[in-house]
């Protein structure tokens, strides 16, 4: 019998998103239908075999108390050899942007796909196969029409990025995009950055800032989607449009499997065959009735 330790505590003290909260009890429930372990901690971490949070902590976040305390757990876990539980947001959210199907990602111990487990060892098609109807949506075929490039910004600051200045980045990447093509180039900001329109001035001649409320309003006759390493990359390979990823560590970004590294190669993008990395995708998303139901739970259990 497995121990779990669901901590509350890693949520902002202040939050007043409910699926926040209502993610923790979900799977709590779930767990308790196979009659393991388990306990409800409200601010002491406990060794178990699988501590759970809501979010992550990385070397670049804060020290605000939520924080402190999911990188007490992730640490203390780690040190007696177990494991935690990430739930983040999740990577099909542009086609269901107030989350209405509440659907989230979870990963073991990471939320890098270098270093996390995304559950994948076995891999059941038929989950691709109930988001996509959840969600109505499923792969478009590779497209190989566009006219603009869409630059994709992160959060300025986000640890996604590494430290790396998301403006610097921005500025490097559209120089570098101009030496291989002359298509318009589009940079569309991070939808969460709210200090982005204090920021992001550019003045390069056919570039633009992107308006669009919707990212899907960006990828129509879009020719290539260029990133850093985040999740526009994934949307984008769903909708059929050739991703470019300009991480030196390009195995961290989630559309690694099937997206282009090499900017000199814009007008001439692989496109490779997605199947097998959409259904990998899948199995790292639950819905709330999945937690319920402990489907999730009984997928998860195997990797502890």
């Amino acid at each position: 019998m497995k121990s779990v330790r669901i901590y509350y505590a890693g949520i902002p003290a202040h939050n007043k998103n409910l699926e926040k909260r209502q993610v923790l009890t979900s799977f709590h429930n779930g767990v308790g239908t196979d009659g393991e372990s388990l306990e409800i901690q409200s601010a002491n971490w406990e060794p178990s075999d699988l501590g759970v949070i809501q979010g992550w902590v990385h070397a670049n976040s804060g020290n605000t108390p939520h924080l402190m305390f999911r990188r007490q757990v992730i640490q203390q876990q780690k040190l007696i050899g177990k494991h935690t539980l990430a739930i983040d947001s999740n990577l099909f959210l542009y086609r269901d942007p107030g989350n209405t199907k509440q659907y989230l990602r979870f990963s073991l111990d990471d939320v890098f796909p270098t270093t996390g487990n995304y559950f994948t060892d076995n891999v059941d098609p038929e989950r691709w196969q109930k988001l996509k109807r959840n969600l109505g949506f499923d792969l478009q075929p590779w497209t190989n029409k566009g006219k603009h490039i869409l630059l994709c910004l992160q959060r300025n600051g986000g640890w996604s990025m590494g430290g790396y200045d998301v403006m610097d980045w921005c500025n490097k990447t559209i120089k570098e995009i101009q030496q291989h093509t002359d298509r318009d180039i589009i940079v569309r900001a991070h939808p969460g950055d709210k200090k982005a329109k204090q920021y992001l001035t550019l003045n390069y001649p056919g570039v633009k800032i992107s308006t669009a409320p919707s990212i899907l309003d960006d990828f129509r006759k879009c020719w290539a989607v260029v990133t850093y390493n985040s999740s526009p990359g994934v949307a984008a390979a769903i909708e059929g449009i050739p991703v470019f990823i300009t991480d030196p560590n390009a195995k961290v970004s989630q559309a690694y499997d099937i997206g282009n590294t090499d900017l000199s190669q814009l007008e001439n993008p692989i496109r490779p065959e997605r199947q097998q990395w959409i259904e990998k995708l899948a199995m790292s998303h639950f819905n709330f009735a999945d937690l319920e139901k402990g489907t999730a739970w009984n997928i998860i259990k195997e990797y502890l």
